[in-house]
């Protein structure tokens, strides 16, 4: 067990990890900048001061929405500018690492490509934070193996996420919470973990009992998807949440964190 080397991600000011309990939300897709800037800065005025938003995006059907490209690189940086926000993102090849860099605060490593070493020995030679997702069926030791590609090759900014893992129920829920990951990665290194309610259940209903039991059992933070017409959104919207509902979830948030002694950021 490693004690007292905590490591803190710390961008722009907004820190993931040690005492602090951080929430990320927005949209899984971007669509266009109107939408983008609508969610993220009701995002902000809740007080969450990183959100997410998908330039890229990794689709089981090749007839599914892939994402922007670069022109949504460019929503993200231009929204995250305007509102003063730290911005994530996922990458989902090699070749797009460099230019990701010149738009994204914090880049994200999906499910699929958590063994995509190439992809992730070259994220270890960026200054950037890396928020590696754990493999849909992949073991604590292969997904922390996975962080020490990174690591190695030069960046020790890595955030854990635990986002469900297949077991055998498809029905009822996406994929199964592995709850006890979070003490367990917490052990067994030095990196900050935090949960992904929305496809850990894949329904929007289950996100708020994930996102709180989440905070009961001593994450660093979670990573939601939100939206203003979850309907609408052109991908991931049975598991978007309205923010409605986004509130309900944030409101109790530093009561559960404080169980393990972490607190929320507070900005002026």
């Amino acid at each position: 067990m490693i004690e007292n080397k905590r490591i803190i991600i710390d961008v722009k000011g907004h820190k993931i990890g040690g005492d602090w309990f951080t929430t990320i939300a927005g949209p899984c897709t971007i669509e266009n900048y109107e939408d983008l800037y609508k969610v993220a800065s009701y995002v902000k005025k809740l007080g969450v001061r990183m959100f997410r938003g998908g330039a890229y995006k990794m689709r089981t059907s090749p007839y599914s929405f892939q994402g922007l490209g670069e022109e949504g690189l460019q929503i993200i940086k231009r929204v995250a500018d305007e509102l003063d926000m730290v911005s994530v993102s996922e990458v989902v090849s090699v070749e797009d690492v460099q230019l990701m860099s010149e738009y994204v605060d914090i880049f994200q490593v999906g499910t699929r490509n958590m063994h995509n070493y190439r992809l992730l020995n070259r994220l270890g030679e960026i200054d950037k934070p890396v928020i590696l997702k754990r493999g849909m069926s992949s073991t604590y030791d292969e997904r922390l193996l996975a962080a020490e590609h990174i690591k190695a090759a030069g960046n020790d900014q890595i955030i854990l996420c635990e986002r469900g893992i297949r077991t055998y129920d498809s029905m009822h829920s996406r994929n199964t919470l592995d709850i006890s990951a979070v003490s367990i990665c917490q052990q067994l290194s030095p990196y900050p973990v935090i949960i992904d309610p929305s496809h850990s259940g894949g329904r929007r209903e289950l996100v708020r009992s994930l996102s709180w039991a989440a905070a009961a059992a001593g994450a660093d933070g979670i990573i939601l998807e939100t939206h203003f017409q979850p309907d609408k959104t052109v991908c991931d919207s049975q598991q978007t949440i309205n923010f409605a509902e986004l509130e309900k979830i944030i409101i109790k948030l530093p009561e559960l964190a404080a169980l393990w002694n972490k607190k929320i950021q507070r900005y002026e």
